[in-house]
Formats: C-alpha cells, structure tokens, sequence
C-alpha cells in the first residue's frame, strides 16, 4: 500500500537540512529504484523553485511499503529525523487515484 510521509520543518533547519541531504537522498533513491517510490520533494517557504536562504517547511514522500508500522519506522529512521531537520512527521495510509 501507499503511504504519504510528511516531514515538518524546525525553524531554522537549513544547514541541517543541507548537511543531511545526501544520506536522505541515498534512501528515497533505494526505495525508487525498489520500484517503491511514488514522489518525493521539499515544500520551499517561499513561492520560488530555489527558496535560497528562505529555505524549506516541510517535505512529502509517498511510497509504498508492506503496511503503516513499516511506513513509521522508515520515516522515523529517516536522516533528516536524526539531524533535528524535522519537528514531527506525520504518516498516513494514501490512496493513488490520478493520474
């Protein structure tokens, strides 16, 4: 199944967040390459493509794994949780209609 993970931004994360991003990328890579991977990106704070020093709020993945409890402690084991880039992610069962 589905599952949609949103990851919300402490204020102030950017460094962390930067610091972060590789080992975060190396995971989402393993689950699309799995055949697991829906979508994935950041939510920029402002109305840019490149928030620049603005930064980001948040993030969304959705991917598929064998059921929520799988879904929660990949989320909780995710690098950006580790460097204090997130203050709380949220995981949610998710249901693909369009397209």
């Amino acid at each position: 199944m589905w599952y949609a993970i949103l990851g919300t931004d402490n204020d102030h994360s950017l460094e962390a967040r930067k610091a972060a991003r590789p080992a975060h990328l190396a995971r989402l890579n393993a689950l699309r390459d799995a055949g697991r991977l829906l979508l994935a990106g950041p939510f920029p704070a402002i109305d840019a493509e490149d928030p620049g020093p603005a930064g980001f709020t948040g993030s969304l993945i959705v991917a598929e794994f064998e059921d929520l409890h799988a879904a929660k402690a990949w989320a909780a084991a995710d690098p950006y949780v580790a460097a204090g880039v997130y203050r709380d992610v949220d995981v949610r069962p998710f249901r693909k209609v369009l397209p």
